[in-house]
């Protein structure tokens, strides 16, 4: 990997620093200060300070290194949300290794793809996965003792395979340079029509990560962080850890998103910031909100949505992905923002939208974000061992494809319209899924809905419409789904109106905040 002519390691915000440079700072500056609070639905609740932290980090490090692992090796960590997920993440860091972090859900062929094309030396999972981890590692495997704080009986590890022997002397890792372009961790896109794409950062990619977003986050020492979004992936692994890393503040991890869960834990602990996606959002409706809390600010992915008049709280809205660490769009934690957009260009990067062919969008017009950064800083380094895929994601002029729609607003705010892959073609027609999307969450009873395009003979394909509902009342009767129909009729044109809705019990995800519509559009070709 060459990253020297993208980044330069002398001229920029982190030289001579790496994530290592960060967390010692930190337990320095803020020794006895909890960094972690462990908040499990079953078993032993936990907290590390940030010194404890540092300690337990450089440990594991140490372990790695008597596994064997030295600087440059990957090593797949495949866990739900636990206090060993992160130790394990940043121990990877510390050592010099690369942690790839990958969606827990994930099935035996992925998780063989993701560990053979890695190229991963070891594992680190848990009880539950640890079959499925076992028979595509080919190295070792160390296990946490418990899923989660969950007791894991006859499937707990051997002693000779628990995370809790992965536990060394830090003296005797050998002495290493901070270089902040070497390689931090690894992260794979949710793939849709080809195999998922291995997304890398640098350290300097993290140290970017917890700045800015602490700083578009507006999080200070004192801020609570509520994390329940999967640590594997962009959104709690920079928005949430490492941002609250940089501004000395304390995380509390709970094992998922749970409705039920989320007040009472919020509340104990007095947290101040949480970082939700409308899944969470629409499931709290169902749920009392307390006469008072501690939130100050949300962050979603839009500004200032109805639903902040019943939580009594501001929702800043926010656009990212894992290629850019951080936000390249965001709302305003102190001005007004326009309800419903996600912001407005953030400061650090400069974008364009542009028009199929090539020119900018107007007011009101909607074209293809680009977004330019610095490659190994505020963008991501590379495609790992895909130098034409990396190639082939930029522009002449070093913007980056992002493959979303963005609409641009009379006052310079940003609506997100849809990704490019979802746009529908009917009858020579686009239709983004996003525009049926919104008509039908706006019928009572539905929570949730994912539109994709169904192949048609005479239309090319058609658009048909997967619907949660939201069973406060049961689950519907089959009127539900021609009332749907007639909404659709009355708001949209005739070519947008789905062709049919099925009302299911629940929608297939990749992550919890994404529905996985290759999942449904796979569906509609057995049908």
């Amino acid at each position: 990997m060459t990253i020297s002519a993208i980044a330069h390691p002398h001229f920029m915000p982190f030289a001579g620093q790496d994530i290592r440079s960060l967390i010692v700072a930190r337990a320095v500056g803020r020794a006895s200060h909890p960094f972690l609070l462990w908040e499990p639905f079953e078993g032993e609740e936990r907290s590390w300070t940030y010194r404890e932290f540092a300690a337990r980090v450089a440990g594991v490090a140490a372990g790695l290194h008597g596994r064997g692992v030295r600087p440059g090796d990957r090593v797949l960590v495949h866990l739900d949300n636990c206090p060993e997920a992160i130790f394990a993440w940043f121990g990877c860091a510390w050592a010099g290794a690369v942690a790839v972090t990958t969606n827990a859900n994930s099935s035996v062929d992925e998780l063989r793809y993701f560990a053979e094309h890695s190229g991963v030396v070891g594992a680190i999972t848990q009880p539950k996965f640890a079959g499925n981890v076992g028979a595509v590692c080919k190295g070792w495997i160390a296990i946490t003792q418990t899923d989660n704080g969950k007791d894991a009986g006859t499937n707990a590890p051997a002693a000779d395979e628990s995370f809790e022997r992965l536990n060394g002397d830090p003296a005797n890792i050998p002495v290493r340079g901070h270089d902040p372009l070497a390689p931090f961790a690894i992260q794979y896109t949710s793939g849709t029509t080809s195999r998922p794409k291995a997304v890398l950062w640098t350290h300097a990619n993290a140290l970017w990560g917890a700045q800015i977003n602490a700083l578009h986050e507006d999080l200070g020492a004192d801020d609570v962080h509520h994390i329940t979004l999967p640590l594997f992936h962009t959104n709690a692994q920079a928005y949430s850890v490492l941002a609250t890393l940089w501004a000395g503040g304390s995380c509390v991890i709970q094992p998922r998103f749970s409705a039920s869960r989320f007040w009472p834990a919020a509340l104990k602990h007095r947290c101040t910031w949480a970082s939700l996606v409308p899944f969470c959002v629409r499931a709290l409706a169902d749920q009392p909100v307390p006469e008072r809390h501690f939130f100050r600010l949300w962050g979603s992915v839009v500004c200032e949505p109805p639903s902040d008049a019943r939580f009594r709280v501001k929702t800043i809205g926010w656009w990212g992905m894992t290629e850019t660490i951080t936000h390249g769009i965001l709302g305003s934690t102190v001005l007004p923002n326009r309800p419903m957009s996600i912001g407005r260009p953030a400061p650090e990067y400069q974008i364009k939208i542009l028009r199929e062919d090539g020119s900018p969008v107007s007011p009101g017009e909607t074209g293809t974000l680009w977004i330019k950064g610095v490659r190994g800083l505020s963008l991501f380094a590379e495609y790992c061992d895909d130098p034409a895929a990396t190639e082939r994601a930029f522009d002449a002029e070093g913007y980056f494809d992002t493959g979303d729609l963005i609409t641009l607003a009379e006052d310079g705010s940003l609506i997100f319209a849809d990704r490019a892959k979802d746009m529908l073609k009917v009858g020579g027609e686009n239709v983004a899924a996003s525009e049926i999307e919104r008509v039908i969450l706006s019928v009572p009873g539905v929570r949730e809905v994912a539109v994709v395009g169904k192949k048609h003979p005479l239309y090319d394909e058609v658009p048909v419409a997967f619907v949660l509902p939201s069973l406060q009342d049961g689950f519907p009767s089959p009127a539900f789904a021609a009332d749907i129909i007639a909404v659709c009729r009355e708001r949209l044109a005739k070519f947008k109106v789905p062709r049919e809705v099925r009302v299911v019990h629940s929608l297939p995800r990749s992550t919890i905040e994404k529905i996985a519509k290759a999942e449904l559009r796979k569906l509609l070709e057995l049908s």
